[in-house]
């Protein structure tokens, strides 16, 4: 079996990586080692596949389905393994593995088998909406203790650091840098409780199971408060709110909406929304992915 990155994966990790660390080049042989220690059995890798991992769909020993997962460092694969197992199963994937992996295994899960071309984002999205919120819910638990995950003002601090940077040097997106960066500080001055959130939370990250009918993937773990998390979902589908004449007011109607429904306050809602949206705009823009960093900014200047 010849395990071929996508070219999603690729692309993405030369976004992140220009220069590249290697991991790439020893995929095959990384994946390979995997599943005969394992002993699975190979059907195909998922394509198109995600930004960070490849995700091959395999069957165990027994027969059972299963996916495995392989990820490079960067993309903090280990945090991913302590959420999953911190969750043991309630509203996301379950892991199939120990929590503390052998040195060899690292970087590499094997998790639960859903359908992974079924994402909630083939509902009508009223549906989809409420279909992800209720699955977003059941994420935010107490983290563990000496939890071994960012917190929100650990990530999104660096994230500021790059967005100051692109301002310095792109004038066109110092005005919503500098919105975004005041709406963060005023968000972290009295933060509410802390819960473990999902950390990159979508529609397509929420896939169909036959445990429970809807279940999250693909987390990256982040500690925090529930606004954060619920701040990506607001912008699903952004391409078509933009398309929308009336855009601008759906987007504030989600706001209220999605606060509404998960017990969030809605201007702390707006306002990580505002700052997650210009951070993902400007990064954009940065790699070099024009299209995307206009609707970003521009859904961005509704709030």
């Amino acid at each position: 079996m010849v395990f071929e990155p996508p070219t999603r994966l690729v692309r993405a990790l030369g976004e992140t990586t220009p220069d590249g660390d290697g991991w790439l080049e020893k995929l095959p042989e990384t994946a390979g080692q995997a599943v005969a220690l394992r002993e699975l059995t190979v059907e195909r890798v998922q394509v198109p596949g995600g930004r960070s991992s490849l995700v091959v769909l395999v069957r165990r020993a027994d027969g059972t389905p299963a996916v495995l997962k392989l990820a490079p460092g960067r993309a903090r694969p280990g945090a991913e393994r302590a959420a999953l197992a911190h969750w043991g199963g309630r509203g996301a994937v379950q892991l199939l593995e120990p929590p503390r992996p052998s040195p060899s295994a690292e970087g590499v899960l094997l998790l639960e088998r859903l359908h992974p071309d079924v994402s909630v984002r083939s509902l009508p999205e009223a549906k989809a909406l409420l279909e992800a919120a209720g699955t977003l819910r059941r994420l935010w638990v107490e983290p563990p203790a000496d939890f071994p995950f960012e917190t929100v003002a650990e990530r999104t601090g660096r994230q500021a650091e790059a967005m100051r940077a692109s301002a310095r040097a792109d004038s066109e997106v110092a005005q919503l840098v500098d919105l975004a960066l005041g709406a963060r500080t005023e968000l972290l001055a009295a933060p509410p409780d802390h819960r473990l959130l999902h950390g990159t939370f979508r529609q397509s990250k929420v896939l169909s199971g036959e445990r429970m009918p809807w279940l999250a993937v693909g987390p990256d773990p982040v500690v925090g408060e529930p606004a954060f998390d619920l701040a990506r979902l607001v912008r699903d589908r952004v391409e078509d709110l933009i398309a929308q004449p009336s855009g601008a007011a759906t987007t504030r109607r989600r706001v209220k909406r999605l606060a509404e429904s998960l017990d969030v306050d809605q201007e702390r809602l707006r306002g990580w929304t505002l700052f997650r949206a210009v951070e993902s705009g400007v990064r954009a823009r940065r790699v070099g992915r024009p299209r995307d960093a206009e609707l970003l900014l521009e859904f961005a200047s509704w709030l």
